[in-house]
C-alpha cells in the first residue's frame, strides 16, 4: 500500500469515528429526544456557544466496565459531550449530558470528562456550565458512579467563588445528582420537561403513601416558586439557553475580573421626575419597587433573578453607567416589602455571589420589619435572617443603599445600613427610619395614658403625628451621619453612577480567618 493511501485510510478512520460520536445513541433515540420537545446534547451546545467555537475533548472515550453485559455497549464519548467554547467572544467551559446514551446516566468515565473540563476552568479562570439531563448514577457501576459524583462534588465546591458555575436542568436530575446544581450558583430548569428531586413520586408513595406527580414534587415551577432551588424557569430548551448567554453577559469570567463593561447610550446624568410621585405619600400603599429600578438602570433593563420565589424581595442584575451592578430590593407590592425565611435566604445567597465575583451591590429598601408569626419563628426566622445580615456586613464589594420608605428596627440595620459598612447611604424625603412605625410605637409608649384619656383616639392620632414628625423622617439619621445624603428621587440614577464612579477602586477587607461560620 503506498504511503499516501495509507494516510487517506487513517483520515476516513477519523472520520467515521467522529461520526460515529456524533451520533449518540444512535439517530432512533436523537429522534425520540426531538418528539419530546428537547434539542440533542450536541444542538444545546451548538446552540448555547458563539458559532464555530466549541471544541470537544474526549470525544472518543468509552467506559471500563464488563458487568451486567456493559462489555457489548460501548458509545464514544460515554454519554457526556465535554469541551470549552465561546459566549459573546468570552471562554467558558460546557459539558452536556446525552440522555440519548444509557440514559445520561453518570459513570466513572464520564464524570472523569467532566472532571478534567472543570480543573482546566479553574486554572485558567472561565466559567463552567452545566447542561444536565441524566437518569442519575449507571447502576451497573456500582460504587464507582457515587465516586464520580462525590469527585464533581468536590471540585464544585473547591470551584465555588473562584469561577462562575452554571447549571442547565434539561431533563431528569435525580438523587445524589441534585447536589451538584445545588453547589453551583444559577439553576436554570425548563418547565415540563425537567425536573429535580432526591427521591421520586414511587419511593415517596411506598414510604410515606403520598400520592404527588413528577412535576408537582420537582417540576420547574415547584423549583421556581416553592422551594427556591431554581433561580430561572424557560419556556423551552432554547430559552434555557438564551438566559444562560444573558446571564454571563453580567459577569466576570473569574473571581479576580471585573464584571464586562457595556456601553449605553443612556446619559449617567439623566434624571427622572417620574421618580417624584413614585413613592406613595400614604405610608400603607403598596407600590412596585421594580418601577423605581428601571426607571434608574441603563436603559431600564433589569434582569430578575428568582422571580417567582420570595416576592417580597427583588434581586438581579443590571447595569449603571455600563458597569454590571446586583441589585437588591424590598418589594412593598408583596407582602409589604416583610423580611421572612425565604426572603432572606434568597437575597443572602444573591449578595454573596455579587461579593465573590466583584459586582456592587445597589439595595433599594422599604422594609417594614421581619415578618411575625410562630411558624416563622419555629422555622428559624432568626437563623435565617442573620444569614443576610452577615451577607451584607461581610461583603467587600462597593455597597449602596437608597431607602425609599420604611426602615424600621432590626429589619433596617440588615438592609445594607451604615452600620454594616455600607459604602453610600441615600435616604429619599419619603424615609422613616425608626425602631418601628408610628402607630405601634405610640401602642407601646403611650399605653397607660391613652387608657386614661377622654377620647383615647384623638390623643393617639395627635401622639402618632408627633412620633412622626419627630422620628418617622430621613433626618434624625442624616443628622447623625447614618444617612449620607438626602436626596430628591429624580436624581436617583446620576447619584448612584456618581457613587460607584466614587467607590471603583473601594479596597476592604475582612480579618484574616480560614472562612467564617455563616448561620447555616
Amino acid at each position: 500500500m503506498k504511503p499516501e493511501t495509507q494516510a487517506i485510510n487513517k483520515l476516513d478512520e477519523l472520520r467515521e469515528r467522529n461520526e460515529c460520536a456524533e451520533l449518540g445513541g444512535g439517530e432512533a433515540r436523537l429522534e425520540k429526544q426531538r418528539a419530546a420537545g428537547k434539542m440533542t446534547a450536541r444542538e444545546r451546545i451548538e446552540f448555547l456557544l458563539d458559532e464555530g467555537t466549541f471544541e470537544e475533548f474526549d470525544k472518543f472515550v468509552v467506559h471500563r466496565s464488563t458487568d451486567f453485559g456493559l462489555d457489548k455497549q460501548r458509545f464514544p464519548g460515554d454519554g457526556v459531550l465535554t469541551g470549552h467554547g465561546k459566549i459573546d467572544g468570552r471562554h467558558v467551559f460546557v459539558f452536556a449530558q446525552d440522555f440519548t446514551v444509557f440514559g445520561g446516566s453518570l459513570s466513572e468515565t464520564h464524570a472523569q470528562k467532566i472532571c478534567k473540563i472543570m480543573d482546566l476552568a479553574m486554572k485558567t479562570g472561565a466559567p463552567v456550565i452545566g447542561l444536565n439531563d441524566s437518569g442519575g448514577a449507571r447502576i451497573q457501576e456500582g460504587v464507582v458512579s457515587l465516586g464520580g459524583y462525590a469527585d464533581i462534588f468536590l471540585r464544585n465546591t473547591l470551584a465555588s467563588g473562584v469561577v462562575p458555575q452554571i447549571s442547565c436542568i434539561l431533563g431528569p436530575c435525580a438523587g445524589g445528582a441534585v447536589y451538584s446544581p445545588a453547589i453551583t450558583d444559577f439553576n436554570v430548569m425548563v418547565k415540563d420537561t425537567s425536573y429535580m428531586f432526591i427521591t421520586g413520586p414511587d419511593v415517596i408513595r411506598t414510604v410515606t403513601h403520598e400520592e404527588v406527580t413528577k412535576d408537582e414534587l420537582g417540576g420547574a415551577l415547584t423549583h421556581n416558586t416553592k422551594s427556591g432551588v431554581a433561580h430561572f424557569a424557560a419556556d423551552s430548551d432554547e430559552h434555557a439557553l438564551r438566559i444562560t448567554r444573558e446571564l454571563i453577559s453580567f459577569i466576570p469570567s473569574n473571581n479576580m475580573e471585573d464584571p464586562p463593561f457595556v456601553a449605553s447610550a443612556d446619559p449617567a446624568t439623566r434624571i427622572d421626575k417620574e421618580l417624584n410621585t413614585l413613592v406613595p405619600e400614604n405610608a400603607n400603599m403598596p407600590y412596585d419597587i421594580r418601577d423605581i429600578i428601571t426607571r434608574v438602570v441603563d436603559d431600564g433593563y433589569f434582569f430578575e433573578v428568582q422571580e417567582l420565589f420570595a416576592q417580597n424581595i427583588v434581586i438581579g442584575f443590571a447595569r449603571l453607567g455600563g458597569h454590571s451592578v446586583g441589585i437588591v430590593a424590598n418589594q412593598p407590592a408583596f407582602l409589604a416589602g416583610v423580611l421572612d425565611i425565604d426572603a432572606s435566604v434568597k437575597a443572602a445567597r444573591f449578595v454573596r455571589f455579587c461579593d465573590c465575583f466583584n459586582i456592587p451591590l445597589i439595595t433599594f429598601e422599604d422594609v417594614p420589619g421581619f415578618l411575625p408569626g410562630v411558624d416563622q419563628e419555629h422555622h428559624g426566622i432568626i437563623r435565617h435572617g442573620a444569614k443576610l445580615l452577615y451577607a451584607f456586613a461581610e461583603a467587600t464589594v462597593p455597597k449602596i443603599t437608597v431607602i425609599t420608605r420604611k426602615a424600621y428596627g432590626g429589619a433596617y440595620c440588615v438592609m445594607a445600613s451604615k452600620h454594616i459598612r455600607t459604602d453610600v447611604n441615600f435616604a429619599y424625603p419619603t424615609a422613616e427610619i425608626a425602631v418601628m412605625g408610628a402607630e405601634g410605637a405610640v401602642g407601646i409608649l403611650y399605653r397607660k395614658e391613652l387608657a386614661e384619656a377622654e377620647n383615647a383616639e384623638a390623643a393617639r392620632q395627635e401622639k402618632i403625628a408627633e412620633f412622626q414628625n419627630k422620628l418617622a423622617n430621613p433626618y434624625v439619621a442624616a443628622e447623625k451621619g447614618f444617612v449620607d445624603e438626602v436626596i430628591e428621587p429624580a436624581f436617583t440614577r446620576p447619584k448612584l453612577i456618581r457613587a460607584l464612579e466614587m467607590t471603583r477602586n473601594k479596597r476592604d477587607t475582612n480579618p484574616p480567618k480560614k472562612h467564617g461560620n455563616i448561620p447555616l
